[in-house]
């Protein structure tokens, strides 16, 4: 076992002083970090621009400029109609919002009026969110508009000064923009998903696999090369080999998956320092589990292309069944081929921990299954294993 240690060791160390594999090892969880913080950790409230041709210049062309650019989901750009028809013509933007010269004067003469939009095909779906608000602050206005010539109609021939009239009734508009008469309440059923929560536990498996590939082809390298035989020269016997390889395999996917954890702990704030042990925990066992099949594989594998093929293939059926990211539904077909995918119950071990608040000593059947395949994986693959090409 000292001697299966320091094959380990060196294992480990080799990959730290080799600085291309190294980067490549570390900055892949940077990357995915990167995506998962891009995808789950800004707004998820819809954010457009909104690119204005305003020919008008007048009050109520202003006023609707104004309320777009207060309103919290959009951004307002201003441009030429000739610039607004060579960004359409090269499809730099596929929505212009025209507002014609006449816009103001129209409506101040209780004539209708009309906003373009000009736009490439359907307008893109930002295009189409856009010109829904452009035109409900537009309904808006024209509310508010036919509210002050009600008003005016009712107090005519009394004496009131126009201004006094729109005062007030802007006055009350807006106390009803405060405190509507009709408000809106929004009651959540069961828990509110968390992105970032339903989607890292699958992340996290999916990224231990990778141990898979990278074990399986340099094992089946260094058996083509001869490295293996010419170690076995030493004192070092073929347990003690496999067993180095083992643990230097389970060593590297830990060593990569908590540097996801933790950019994941930094930044996002889901773990108490208890429960960021517990998923270290859990994700050692399933390092430890990928590194015995990915012993398993370099075992039969021929070429490290092969063991590529392979380990990928592997992969890709454990994911799919195991529930990475979308759980089957119970019962199904998916379902019951998903319990031989040892995804999911590491999955379902790291959605107590990180989701549920649950510890270590609710998740014990899964981790118990994980560690029992890996055994039989483990004492199988050490069978098959050959240091020799042709031999053992």
């Amino acid at each position: 076992m000292h001697r299966a240690l320091i094959v380990a060791f060196r294992e480990v160390r080799s990959y730290l002083q080799d600085k291309a594999e190294l980067s490549f090892s570390l900055l892949l969880p940077i990357a995915i970090f990167a995506i998962m913080y891009g995808a789950f950790g800004g707004q998820t409230q819809f954010n457009g621009t909104a690119n204005v041709v305003n020919e008008d210049e007048g009050m109520y062309s202003a006023l609707l400029l104004d309320r777009l650019k207060a309103h919290e989901s959009i951004d307002v750009e201003l441009m030429s109609r000739a610039s607004a028809d060579a960004k359409l013509e090269g499809s730099d933007i596929l929505l212009a919002i025209i507002i014609p010269a006449d816009f103001s004067p129209r409506i101040a003469s209780g004539q209708p009026v009309e906003i373009v939009f000009k736009q490439r095909g359907n307008g893109g779906t930002e295009g189409q969110i856009v010109a829904s608000i452009v035109r409900g602050v537009a309904d808006e206005i024209n509310r508010e508009w036919q509210v002050g010539v009600q008003v005016g109609d009712l107090v005519a021939g009394k004496g009131i000064q126009p201004q006094h009239i729109r005062i007030t009734v802007e006055r009350f508009l807006d106390r009803e923009r405060e405190t509507p008469l009709v408000q809106v309440t929004e009651t959540t059923i069961g828990s509110s998903p968390d992105p970032i929560n339903q989607f890292l536990p699958g992340i996290i498996t999916m990224f231990v696999l990778f141990a898979i590939t990278l074990s399986a082809q340099v094992i089946v390298d260094e058996r083509r090369k001869g490295t293996l035989e010419r170690l076995l020269t030493t004192r070092l016997n073929a347990g003690e080999l496999f067993a180095g390889k083992f643990l230097s395999g389970m060593v590297r996917a830990f060593v990569q998956t908590t540097l996801l954890l933790a950019l994941s702990y930094i930044v996002f704030q889901l773990f108490t320092p208890l429960t960021f042990l517990e998923t270290l925990v859990v994700a050692l066992v399933f390092a430890a589990a990928a590194s015995a099949f990915g012993l398993l594989i370099a075992s039969i594998a021929r070429s490290p292309d092969q063991a590529i093929w392979i380990s990928v293939v592997f992969t890709m059926i454990w994911t799919i069944l195991g529930g990475t990211f979308f759980r089957a539904e119970a019962g199904t077909l998916f379902d019951t081929l998903g319990k031989f995918s040892l995804n999911t119950y590491a999955n379902d071990a790291l959605v107590s921990i990180i989701t549920e608040g649950k510890h270590l000593t609710s998740v014990g059947t899964e981790i118990g299954i994980i560690l029992a395949v890996a055994a039989v994986v483990l004492v199988l693959s050490r069978f098959l294993f050959r240091a020799v090409r042709g031999g053992k």
